[in-house]
């Protein structure tokens, strides 16, 4: 796979990737063992400092100022997730902007940086038990509807830690299974089955299998089968207690390095006594490096010991000498460590006015700061290109602007922005064609075309992983989720990926996707859910916004347009036929994030509320008003 991948290609994969990550100079030995240890320093440990699990790669593809790098110079891999087939969804957008940069005109002039013509494969890597995930399987199904560059790996070990392939899959065979999606006398997708000990044909496979998706943007499952374990799943046991005798003997006979091993040999690459010393060589390196990342892990956190260490000898007590004598002598010393010995020691000296106290509750402050910033930085764009620094701009009114129905405004909107950016796109159920199901993009699609206007089938999750990948490709996409309880299908997608990326990365990386949806109707049951508890916890990251009108919308979609980090605008689903004036700057009045609205001043009483809610508090205000209560 590795001599497949080429400058601009972008993975999207998961821990068991190390080889390939090496091999394609995307990480090296110094940065696992960096983020194994979890080391904060992004020069160790510049895919997550030291914020994902080991084995959880990432290029960087931002540069200091939050600003996109040249990927088409370099390889590229989306950070990763923990969650399984979390990263199917994010796959289908990396090859989705390939399609778009291929075939959109209106991208020419977008291109540079991002794509040469859009021939940048999106290589996906998963476990074969992993491919239950209902992930995997729409993620399949719209690669095959879109005809996208997307090569998938299928790595199958025949286990899902203890449980068998007999268990996980029908047929015991992801390849067989997916047969149906062959290309016939339609589109689909082309199915390659190889060996994952027989070195020759992976690279003949690889080779033909990527020279097609990359030509002609047909999308490539490949099943590696016979995949070898010489070890458990994890250091939490063996996988003696789950494998037959004879699986064991086949995998020490079928060991994929082993096999490779033996072939080098057999081809005279190298002798027997060569590789030996190859080997020899490289565990010493190995241990070298090791040995050289833990010591610029603790390096730096045993001077924070000496420093807190000094501040606590002078303190004059036995309660606080105990603490400090601990700290001081112990072996293995974290932050969390210094953190809890000063605040222990800054309790015994609770009451007290002395310097020594002072200097101590100083350190405490500081060091807070510093581990702030060290693990929680970025969970937002700071960049200056941030929604919150983007000028507000009001709405514009005169004596011609017209007045007409609430979705109006939002179509004259989406209409002025798609005219001023071609970056901005919309995918989601019925917005094509049909122009939404409340008609707030009508009749753009005819004006802009169907790669701006783009209909998709029923598969929430995807569209949002299409924008994701998209977005981190230097694109602008509207991920429209025809209603707010349908976000639930996307929720995972939405918290563990898009919500993290700028964390998870210290600003590695960025999606700035605008999800579009409604709902917060307050009417009925269904198509009028409005689950803000879930959306506030499970999204930050995101900026949420929800609107009382369609011109605050309007507001809001602008701000967010013109801003790097993403966001989830929750319109008001009975508001589309209300009446509202149309600014004369549609397009580009903006709304501020996070800023309240005053709608009515009172002495009384403050009621603070959003959304469909805005009415009815307005309508209670007027009730009180006249009771004698003013808010």
């Amino acid at each position: 796979m590795a001599k497949a991948f080429r400058p601009g290609d972008w993975r999207a994969g998961y821990y068991r990737d190390q080889t390939f990550m090496w091999a394609t100079r995307m990480s090296n030995v110094r940065a696992f063992f960096a983020q194994l240890y979890g080391n904060a320093s992004l020069e160790a440990d510049p895919a997550s400092g030291g914020r994902q699990m080991g084995n959880h790669f990432a290029t960087r593809f931002l540069d200091d100022r939050g600003e996109f790098e040249r990927s088409v110079d370099m390889p590229n891999s989306s950070a990763d997730v923990s969650n399984v087939a979390g990263w199917m969804p994010r796959l289908v957008g990396l090859a989705y902007a390939s399609k778009l940069y291929r075939d959109n005109p209106q991208l020419k002039d977008a291109q540079d940086g991002f794509s040469v013509n859009g021939n940048e494969v999106a290589f996906g890597t998963i476990g074969d038990a992993a491919t239950s995930e209902g992930l995997f399987w729409e993620a399949i199904n719209a690669a095959g509807v879109l005809q996208i560059p997307m090569a998938m790996s299928v790595w199958d070990d025949g286990y899902g830690i203890s449980v068998p392939i007999t268990t996980e899959t029908t047929k015991a065979s992801i390849s067989d299974v997916l047969r149906g999606f062959s290309p016939d006398d339609r589109p689909g997708i082309d199915i390659y089955v190889t060996r994952g000990w027989d070195y020759t044909a992976l690279i003949e496979t690889y080779a033909t299998a990527i020279d097609k998706v990359r030509r002609e943007h047909k999308p490539a499952l490949i099943h590696v089968t016979e995949m070898t374990q010489p070890q458990g799943h994890s250091t939490s046991g063996s996988h003696e207690r789950y494998k037959s005798k004879e699986r064991l003997r086949f995998e020490a006979e079928y060991d994929c390095v082993a096999r490779m091993r033996d072939w080098v040999i057999e081809s005279g690459i190298a002798s027997e006594s060569q590789l030996e010393g190859w080997e020899a060589a490289d565990k010493e390196a190995v241990e070298a490096a090791r040995d050289l990342a833990w010591e610029a892990f603790q390096s730096p956190i045993r001077a924070e010991r000496d420093r807190a260490v000094a501040i606590l000898r002078r303190v004059d007590m036995p309660e606080v000498a105990e603490i400090t004598n601990s700290l001081d002598e112990a072996v293995k010393v974290t932050r969390s460590l210094i953190m809890s010995s000063a605040k222990r020691a800054l309790h015994q000296l609770r009451g007290l006015e002395a310097p020594a106290r002072d200097e101590l509750a100083k350190f405490v402050r500081d060091y807070g700061r510093e581990n702030d910033e060290r693990y929680n930085s970025h969970l937002y764009s700071s960049s200056p290109d941030s929604p919150l620094n983007v000028p507000v701009v009001g709405p514009a009114y005169s004596d011609q602007s017209p007045t007409v129905d609430g979705r109006q405004v939002l179509v004259r909107n989406f209409d002025a922005n798609f005219a001023r950016d071609p970056r901005i796109f919309v995918i989601g159920e019925d917005i094509g064609r049909l122009g939404d199901v409340n008609l707030v993009f009508e009749g753009l699609q005819a004006k802009y075309g169907e790669l701006r206007l783009t209909d998709t089938g029923i598969r929430e999750a995807t569209i949002l992983g299409q924008a994701i990948g998209a977005a981190m490709r230097g694109l602008r996409p509207i991920c429209d989720i025809q209603y707010l309880d349908y976000f639930l299908y996307a929720l995972e997608t939405a918290s563990d990926d898009l919500a993290t990326l700028h964390w998870r990365t210290v600003g590695g990386q960025k999606a700035p996707v605008v999800i579009r949806t409604k709902g917060h109707r307050l009417v009925g049951i269904w198509h009028s859910g409005s689950p803000m508890s879930v959306v506030l916890n499970a999204l930050q990251g995101l900026y949420v916004a929800v609107p009382r009108n369609m011109t605050q919308a309007a507001g809001f979609y602008n701000t967010l347009f013109r801003g790097d980090n993403p966001g989830l605008v929750i319109e008001v689903l009975n508001g589309y036929r209300l009446k509202e004036r149309v600014p004369d700057n549609i397009g580009s009045f903006t709304v501020s994030l996070g800023v309240p609205e005053v709608l009515r001043a009172g002495t009384d009483a403050t009621v603070v509320t959003y959304g469909a809610c805005c009415a009815i508090a307005l309508d209670a205000a007027q009730t009180l008003d006249e009771l004698g209560v003013s808010c």
